[in-house]
C-alpha cells in the first residue's frame, strides 16, 4: 500500500483541523452504528428507540 505524500497528509491535516465539528459528528455516528450492529442488546434498542423519538420531536418543535 502506498504512502500518503507529504503535501496529502498536509491537506487531511489541515481539513480535520479547519472540521473538527464535522469530524466529530462523522466518529460518533460511526460509534453509534457500531454499537447498535455489534453490542446492543434488546434493551438497549429500546432505549436507543426511545432517545430517537424524544429527539425527532425536539428537531420538529425548533423548526
Amino acid at each position: 500500500m502506498p504512502k500518503n505524500s507529504e503535501a496529502r497528509l498536509k491537506a487531511n491535516k489541515k481539513w480535520t483541523d479547519a472540521n473538527k465539528d464535522k469530524q466529530r459528528v462523522y466518529q460518533y455516528r460511526s460509534y453509534a452504528r457500531k454499537f447498535i450492529r455489534d453490542m446492543a442488546t434488546a434493551e438497549d434498542l429500546d432505549e436507543l428507540a426511545s432517545l430517537i423519538d424524544n429527539r425527532r420531536t425536539e428537531i420538529k418543535t425548533d423548526d
